[in-house]
Formats: structure tokens, C-alpha cells, sequence
């Protein structure tokens, strides 16, 4: 199924986006991941021979095109965008400034449809998938989380939008809305210390319906199982221990 196709995968240094980078490159997938950080991006595309890295800040307006470009590069076409890469950030309406603002958009939802909409002449010539990673927050209310939670529901109506835009072209465009999954997301992203992480992990184990947080692989599977699937579009898959509906 993926014999000779190519995913870009952002944010594809670890947790979920090296999970799904593992996934498909062990299906015959070409994968470029990207990421900030040039030694962690080597190690993880050193984990499979048709993984490469790529350096770029998601964030940058001008990595974009440069990462459609590395791909072309590469292999000469990209089949599956999988906009991985994402901030997060606990703040509180009272202490919210511009800055925070613009911080969390530039990284959820700038950066996703920049590379989207670059990559379209591609995805168009190979009827390619773009599929974009929201969150459980993304549709629930959570104290703290109104810039991140609106970030997110940002990503699933651009994913709805983008679907019945891009369907006469043969582009499918779906979301999973990933519930809290053991990465290095709290410490990295969201800036917690380690006794905050504790707690939050304790809090959201006994708030998951399952029991337990979800691994980086609970999503990927996700991920590949939307990639392959030719009559899902528009679709917003929560993968989540059953966290919304708690």
C-alpha cells in the first residue's frame, strides 16, 4: 500500500510523530520528518533507512516551501502531509498578552496550512492525504486551555474546510484529536516542572475513561489507518481512552 510513497511528517522527532515515521517507513514509505533539533532529528531518522531528517521551525513561515522542497528532493513526489508538530501552553485569560496569542496559532495553525497549501501541487498529482493532529481539547473545555483548545478547534474546522475544498482535486483531509499521550510534550512544550507533570498525569489517568494515558503508537496506528483509508474525508477521530466524552 505505501510501497514507494512519501509522508512528510512534522514534528517527527519523537512521541507520535516518530511512532507514525516508524510505522510507514516499516510499510515501505518513503518519511521525511522535521524538527528544531538537528542530533534528535538524526537519531530518530537513523532508526529506519527510509526515514530522513530535515531541519526546520515549524513556526517559520518560510520552512514551508523549504520542506515541500527537501521531499521533491528527495523522492520526486509526497503522497501523505501529517502536521504533527504543535505548542501548548497553560494561560490563564488574565494573564494573556499578544504575544501568547500569536505564539500558539503561529505553531497550530499558521505552520499546518502553510505547509498544506504548499505541498498542494503535489498532493493534487498523487491524490495525496493531508492529516492534521488536534486534541481532545480541541472540542472540550478545559480551565487554562482556552488559547491551545481554540488552537486546536481552529485545526479541525481548517480540516472540514480543506476537505470539501480539496476533494474535487482528490486530496482527502481528516484530523485525529489525540488525547494525552506519554511523550515529552508537558516538560518540552508546555513548560511544566517535573512535581506539575506528576499531577497532571495523575489527574488525567483518573479523568480517562480507559485508565491510562496513551502511547505514541495508539495515535500513529490512527495516523497510518487514515492514510490508507481512500473514502475518509472531513473526519475529526477522537484517539483518546475515551477522555471527550468524560
Amino acid at each position: 500500500m505505501f510501497k514507494d510513497k512519501v509522508a512528510i511528517i512534522t514534528g517527527g522527532g519523537g512521541g507520535i510523530g516518530l511512532a507514525t515515521a516508524q510505522m510507514l517507513a516499516g510499510k515501505g514509505a518513503n518519511v521525511l520528518i522535521t524538527g528544531r533539533n538537528k542530533a534528535t532529528l538524526e537519531e530518530s531518522a537513523a532508526t529506519h533507512p527510509n526515514i530522513k531528517a530535515f531541519v526546520a521551525d515549524a513556526s517559520d513561515p518560510e520552512s514551508a516551501a523549504k520542506t515541500v522542497a527537501a521531499a521533491l528532493g528527495h523522492w520526486g513526489r509526497i503522497d501523505i502531509i501529517v502536521n504533527n508538530a504543535g505548542g501548548g501552553v497553560i494561560q490563564p485569560l488574565e494573564s494573556a498578552d499578544a504575544k501568547s496569542v500569536n505564539d500558539i496559532f503561529a505553531i497550530n495553525v499558521t505552520a499546518p496550512t502553510l505547509l498544506a497549501s504548499a505541498a498542494l501541487p503535489s498532493l493534487e498529482a498523487t491524490k495525496g492525504t493531508i492529516i492534521n493532529i488536534s486534541s481532545t481539547y480541541g472540542s472540550k473545555a478545559g480551565a487554562g486551555l482556552s488559547l491551545y483548545g481554540a488552537s486546536k478547534a481552529a485545526v479541525e474546522h481548517l480540516t472540514r474546510c480543506w476537505a470539501l475544498e480539496l476533494a474535487p482535486k482528490g486530496i482527502r483531509v481528516n484530523s485525529i484529536a489525540s488525547g494525552p499521550v506519554e511523550t515529552a510534550f508537558l516538560k518540552d512544550r508546555m513548560g511544566l516542572s517535573d512535581e506539575q507533570i506528576d499531577a497532571v498525569k495523575e489527574q488525567e489517568r483518573n479523568a480517562i475513561p480507559l485508565g491510562r494515558r496513551g502511547v505514541p503508537d495508539d495515535v500513529a496506528t490512527w495516523i497510518v489507518n487514515l492514510a490508507e483509508s481512500g473514502w475518509i474525508t472531513g473526519q475529526i477521530i477522537a484517539v483518546d481512552g475515551g477522555l471527550v466524552i468524560a
